[in-house]
């Protein structure tokens, strides 16, 4: 994938499918370390054990329409191509963790992409809560979906709320950059 936003947007889709109903997106760019982190943790329905040890094998996919799954080979290769690495922790009825790992300015990494897009994508799936924490050297900003419905109510996909959305999050890590 072109950006690595997308790839957070495929993980956190897998999220949706395995029944989470909290995702948490975890993004720090250590440029004095020079390492990319991202982590994506859900309390979906799990993964067997047998499943998770070829998960990114790209032939093992829970899917009944298609026998092939890219989405974490791929993420895995992007990581392993930026002297990184992809690791995928779950437990059956608990959730799953996957955590990538790369260098920051390695010349083959992918830009990080439109990540405030990738969050308003998941804000249409009613039924999630989602905890988006982007981390640049020593500044944080945290978006909380349960904190935007403490001030605005249960309904956070209107256009006009979902603009403003958007604009906050972009805003704020462009901050970040400061």
């Amino acid at each position: 994938m072109r950006e690595l936003s997308l790839h957070i947007m495929d993980i956190a889709e897998n999220s949706v499918t395995a029944g989470a109903d909290l995702i948490e997106i975890t993004i720090e760019e250590n440029r004095n370390e020079d390492y990319l982190l991202i982590l994506v943790k859900d309390n979906g329905s799990g993964i067997d054990e047998e499943m998770l040890k070829d998960i990114t094998d790209p032939f093992v996919t829970t899917r009944k329409t298609r026998r092939v799954g890219l989405g974490l080979s791929l993420f895995e290769a992007a990581c392993v191509r930026c002297d990184g690495y992809l690791k995928v922790e779950s437990k059956k009825h608990y959730g799953t963790k996957i955590t990538a790992f790369m260098k920051y300015n390695h010349i083959d990494r992918a830009p990080l992409g439109k990540v405030e897009e990738t969050i308003l994508s998941l804000l249409l799936y009613d039924r999630i809560d989602l905890i988006y924490r982007h981390i640049i050297n020593e500044k944080e900003f945290i978006f909380e979906t349960k904190e935007i419905k403490k001030i605005v109510g249960e309904d956070i996909n209107s256009p006009e709320i979902l603009q403003w959305i958007k604009e906050y999050i972009s805003q704020n890590i462009n901050a970040l950059e400061t």
